[in-house]
């Protein structure tokens, strides 16, 4: 029966329409099933639907929560929105939107000569999943360079200090092989890489391992292809290794998707050795792994997973945040057994590279405007870490002194839906935890504040704000 759908429609407009506010606790189901004269197994269905709209969310043993902020098209048809779309108050610190003053004449200079007739009419050409000659040959050059340029170091850290957890002084060139283009595969963009590979790794109502906190987009795309989440355990670092055995043998995973380096939203990158057992794990037990490499370029220096188990990682990423997010790429470095599977997934999903987006990058790449801009926002991203120490300090604060967002415990007086309401009250957006966590039962009392977007005089009076807020109590910010 549907009946179950239209009491949710009731309360699903009443949060879209304000009368129940952002932070306001639920009664608990038995006694929303009293009030309602419903039965329990039909409130628990509301409390369900509710949840996968994306306008409640549970906390285990304190009860269910309006959420901050709903996705748009609420209501019967309302679907759960992953971090898609800018915040819409004025001080976004929920998405990460990069850039550096220089970036825009940079990225001038390098179209020009696209605008040729000549050059903009192969540019405007269909291209497919393997992209062309050009681009295989560039986006290689880009991160073979990269590597090399980091050194596969762990003690050249730009902060003066190693941050990840681990030491391998004297490099790992060993395993940071020359990248082949006959293994890149391109995408519209990162998120349709990661789909792609997803999609042709785990089939329907199979297994997937992923961090306990992880990329909201997977969340989504997980859903959409029909993929079962299996929360894998980490520490301030990332992944535990053990984990994914753990996991493995209560049933088996089909593939694990990891964000070795500055993991998203916690921060942490693995070291090398921790890297190195997660690789030996893996191939004993036979799994192919999704490494996300998006935010890899600000520490280039830390060893990617591909590198020491190039058979079975799809490494993806893309220029989005290297460059700008309105005119992007994505791309994946593919091992040879699985690219016909991952390309005929582009295929499918519609998610081929756009050819005058390729060929701007291939030029981009080529004139060292993607270094140049890279180098620049990895200087930037230092010193938005700097302030967000300045102004936070004696919070409980988690982040890479080289990343463009940090993860916050929040005091004891807090929820981190709350918290986030009061922020969005003073027009400023942060990320609730709810949106990482793997399994929603399993949410901390945290959030993730994205430093990128804002000039830094706003970064800075937006993070003093929600210091203030920290240090008082919801009653006082959300009467």
């Amino acid at each position: 029966m549907d009946d179950y759908r239209l009491i949710a429609d009731e309360i699903a407009d009443a949060i879209t329409g304000g009368r129940l506010r952002p932070g306001r606790q639920l009664p608990t189901q038995r006694a929303f099933a009293r009030s309602r004269g419903i039965a329990n197994s039909t409130a628990g269905r509301v409390y369900r639907e509710l949840a996968r709209r994306g306008l409640t969310t549970g906390e285990v043993g304190r009860g269910t929560f309006v959420r901050a902020r709903q996705g748009a098209g609420g209501g019967a048809t309302g679907g759960q929105v992953a971090l898609a779309e800018p915040a819409g108050a004025p001080v976004d610190l929920e998405l990460n939107y990069p850039t550096v003053p220089e970036q825009a004449g940079l990225l001038a200079a390098g179209l020009a000569p696209l605008l040729r007739a000549d050059a903009l009419g192969a540019a405007l050409a269909p291209v497919g999943a393997a992209g062309t000659g050009a681009a295989r040959q560039a986006f290689a050059a880009l991160l073979s360079d990269e590597r090399r340029t980091g050194g596969g170091r762990m003690d050249g850290d730009r902060s003066g200090g190693d941050r990840s957890g681990g030491d391998r002084s004297g490099g790992d060139r060993e395993v940071t092989p020359e990248i082949a283009g006959e293994e890149l595969l391109f995408a519209g963009n990162g998120r349709q890489a990661v789909a792609a590979a997803l999609s042709a790794l785990v089939p329907p109502g199979h297994r997937l391992g992923v961090e306990a906190l992880t990329y909201p987009v997977v969340k989504a795309v997980a859903q959409r292809l029909g993929i079962t989440l299996v929360p894998l355990a980490v520490d301030e670092h990332g992944l535990l290794p053990d984990a994914v055995a753990t996991a493995h043998r209560t049933a088996p995973l089909r593939a694990v998707y990891v964000q070795p380096r500055l993991q998203n939203p916690l921060g942490g990158s693995l070291p090398y050795e921790r890297t190195a057992a997660l690789a030996g794990e893996l191939r004993r037990l036979d799994l192919p792994v999704v490494e996300d490499a998006i935010w890899s370029f600000l520490r280039p220096e830390l060893t990617a997973l591909a590198g020491l188990a190039p058979e079975r990682t799809v490494l993806v990423d893309s220029l989005s945040k290297r460059l700008a997010p309105g005119l992007t790429t994505g791309f994946a470095v593919v091992p040879a057994a699985m690219r016909e599977r991952i390309a005929g997934a582009l295929r499918s999903g519609g998610w081929t590279p756009s050819g005058f987006a390729l060929e701007a990058a291939v030029r981009w790449i080529g004139d060292g405007t993607v270094a140049e801009i890279a180098a620049a926002k990895r200087a930037d991203a230092v010193a938005r870490q700097l302030l967000a120490r300045e102004v936070l300090a004696g919070q409980r604060v988690r982040a890479d002194p080289c990343s463009y967002y940090l993860w916050w415990e929040l005091p004891a007086a807090w929820r981190a839906e709350t918290f986030v309401a009061a922020a969005a009250r003073a027009s400023i957006a942060v990320t609730p935890a709810a949106a990482f966590a793997a399994d929603p039962r399993r949410s901390p009392s945290a959030v993730r504040v994205a430093l990128a977007s804002p000039p830094l005089p706003v970064l800075a009076r937006a993070l003093e704000t929600l210091a203030r807020i920290a240090r008082g109590t919801a009653e006082e910010w959300m009467e």
